[in-house]
């Protein structure tokens, strides 16, 4: 069964940029053009990972990651920011464990996020084997 990927993003052309990415790489992938739509796709769907713009129409990226990280279910789903580098986005933004910016190479950046991630989801995976 392979692993399921939730990409949302407002831009049809980058949504499926990144959809088609992770399909290559064996994920499943589900979309929403915003954070509200990827809320109802969260009511049936366990994502692995979660891949978001934080500017969108509806529900911002910011509001989708509070809440995710309120829900215990999926407050520890990985979280990728995919945004555009003069979209005034706030740099200072912890809740996720990678960032991608619109207007550099994204296919570069999204393998330098599933690595990240991947390290991040195997040290955790382990640390609970361990206890």
């Amino acid at each position: 069964m392979p692993v399921v990927a939730l990409v949302v993003d407002d831009s049809m052309v980058i949504r499926h940029t990144v959809c088609r990415f992770l399909e290559e790489r064996g994920f499943a992938v589900e979309a929403a053009s915003n954070g509200m739509e990827a809320l109802d796709i969260l009511k049936r769907v366990q994502p692995a990972l979660v891949i978001t713009d934080m500017q969108m129409p509806a529900m911002s990226g910011s509001e989708l990651i509070s809440a995710l990280k309120d829900k215990p279910h999926t407050a520890a789903i990985p979280i990728v920011i995919l945004t555009g580098r003069s979209s005034g986005f706030d740099q200072s933004e912890k809740r996720a464990e990678f960032t991608i910016f619109k207007d550099i190479d994204i296919q570069e950046q999204l393998e330098k996020a599933l690595s990240a991630v991947s390290a991040t989801t195997a040290k955790a995976q382990s640390a609970k084997r361990g206890s």
